[in-house]
This record gives structure tokens, sequence and C-alpha cells, in this order.
């Protein structure tokens, strides 16, 4: 749901790299959301993640609640190495939390495009 001085911009993604490359990397996921479900969960991240999904861009969303204090789950971590694009909501709780630290780490050891968003700003 775009308010104020939000924008949506349309996403075209880059053509594959021609065949003389010397790899090629499919991605599961266009977008990964990170974020912590306390703070975002039942409002931003749901408008964000709809507004995505309804521009055809293939997001990932973390929809369960996962284990407190616990390390980053396989099935969370086979995910962020199958996305292209990682969008990291930085709400007030997101540093309070080690699942969400972790999983920052996972994501920073990717050499791909990472977006900070500052919620609330």
């Amino acid at each position: 749901m775009a308010s104020g001085n939000t924008q949506i911009i349309p996403y075209s993604p880059v053509p594959p790299p021609s065949s003389s490359s010397r790899s090629t990397q499919q991605f599961a996921y266009e977008v990964f959301l990170s974020f912590r479900g306390e703070d975002t969960r039942y409002g931003f991240i749901g408008h964000l993640y709809e507004a995505l999904k309804s521009h055809g861009i293939h997001t990932f969303r973390d929809d369960n609640e996962l284990e407190r204090g616990g390390v980053i789950a396989s099935d969370l971590q086979k995910a962020i190495e199958q996305s292209k694009i990682f969008v990291i909501i930085l709400s007030p709780n997101y540093a309070n939390s080690r699942w969400c630290l972790d999983e920052l780490v996972e994501i920073s050891q990717r050499q791909r495009l990472i977006l900070p968003i500052f919620y609330p700003c």
C-alpha cells in the first residue's frame, strides 16, 4: 500500500548472462525480506509483500514463528542462498534479536544487493 512519498518502482529482471559466462546463477526468489516479526509482520511487511507480489516479484517472507534464540534454520539459510536481492527492514527491535542478527550475517556473506529500509522513518 503506497502512501505519501512511498513509491513502488517497477522491477525488470536482469537478463541472464551470455553462454560465454563462466557460471550462471538461478535464483528461487527475486527478493528476500529480513525483518523483526513483532515490529512489522502484520503491518508494514504484509503491505510490502503484497505490493511486491502484485508486481510479479517472487518474494521470500518467513511466515512461521521461529524458535527464539535458536540457530538459523536450514530452510531459511537455503532461502537466503537462493535469493537475488535482500531487503532488510531495520525496525526498533531488529538488532535486539539474535535471530535477525544471525540472518543478517548470512545475508552479508552473499555478494548481492542489500537494500536497507529504516522503519519507522
